[in-house]
């Protein structure tokens, strides 16, 4: 009985600590992404190993968001502790360059996750084969002010083309892929991760066209914005797509907001990458992050936390 009672004592105490130990976790918030693209998955698998495999130091909420644009300002005014964004954004809100009025410096890198590829897509029916054919034409373009539209508005004008030469819709993947499959669309713009579910189920119930991203006009815009690199999505990422489609592709990043403390973005940095193996578990753009490429494209100054890390590990000097 004496037995049985130290036991039970026992058990109680280590509930006791345990509980006390989620308790004592850092509650954070992590700017996804709209619920059909690749950020908000993606973010849920970062989320679940920063709260599982931080030795609980982190509790950490991933949050639906509008993407890069939204995820940058949140993070700015401190609204979100963590977010995933475009490189591209990044570099532009941070300077204060256009579409920006203003700077939005509070923020600092944690790490480059993985390319995104411009998916351009057209109906079969609207007959474009090239950008400068959607002239005229109805064209999502992204959520107002998300990465994907800024970067509609920096490549159109190289095809001859601006929101006074085609009808502009402003919608999020999800209901751009419904609009697109109702035939209210005649085409899209996508800047995201392969391969894209949304585009999946749209190519698996009809053909459409993938509008190539390449020669000169390519050129001219690589030279503009050095952030983005001429590349190509594979072949097959999607059905009836047997040969790769020559795109520019920028980089999903992870930031924070700059008052963070250098601890909580080490071990924010350490858990994430001695830990990707648990992210590609849960979600395949896992198995595209690597510590090899985690400073690949990134132009923000790295929070000093992950920069100790990185240094560390001889990515950055």
């Amino acid at each position: 009985m004496k037995r049985m009672m130290t036991l039970l004592l026992a058990g109680s105490l280590l509930l006791a600590a345990a509980t006390a130990f989620a308790a004592d976790a850092k509650r954070l918030t992590m700017a996804t992404g709209g619920t059909s693209g690749v950020y908000y998955p993606l973010g849920g698998a970062i989320s679940q190993v920063l709260s599982t495999k931080s030795g609980g130091a982190f509790a950490v909420t991933p949050q639906a968001t509008g993407a890069s644009g939204e995820n940058m300002r949140l993070t700015h005014l401190g609204d979100v502790d963590i977010a995933i964004l475009q490189n591209d954004v990044a570099d532009a809100a941070f300077k204060g360059l256009a579409p920006y009025k203003q700077e939005l410096n509070n923020v600092r890198a944690i790490a480059r996750l993985y390319p995104e590829y411009l998916h351009v897509v057209a109906t079969q029916e609207s007959k474009v084969t090239k950008l400068s054919d959607f002239k005229g034409k109805k064209v999502s373009v992204g959520a107002r002010g998300s990465g994907n539209e800024v970067n509609c508005r920096q490549f159109f004008e190289f095809y001859g083309l601006d929101y006074k030469k085609i009808e502009p819709i402003f919608l999020p993947y999800g209901e751009t892929a419904d609009q697109f499959k109702d035939r209210a669309l005649d085409g899209f713009v996508f800047t995201i991760g392969t391969p894209n579910p949304a585009i999946q189920d749209i190519t698996t119930a009809q053909k459409v066209t993938f509008v190539p991203m390449d020669g000169e006009e390519a050129d001219k815009i690589v030279k503009a914005f050095p952030y983005m690199v001429k590349d190509a999505i594979p072949a097959n990422t999607y059905a009836d797509q047997p040969k790769p489609i020559p795109t520019l592709s920028v980089q999903a990043m992870l930031v924070v907001n700059k008052n963070m403390s250098d601890d909580e973005a080490y071990l924010i940095t350490k858990t994430l990458f001695e830990n990707i193996g648990d992210v590609a578990k849960a979600h395949n753009k896992g198995a595209e992050i690597s510590l090899e490429h985690a400073a690949d494209g990134v132009t923000i100054p790295f929070h000093p936390g992950a920069a100790r890390y990185l240094k560390e590990k001889g990515i950055i000097k």
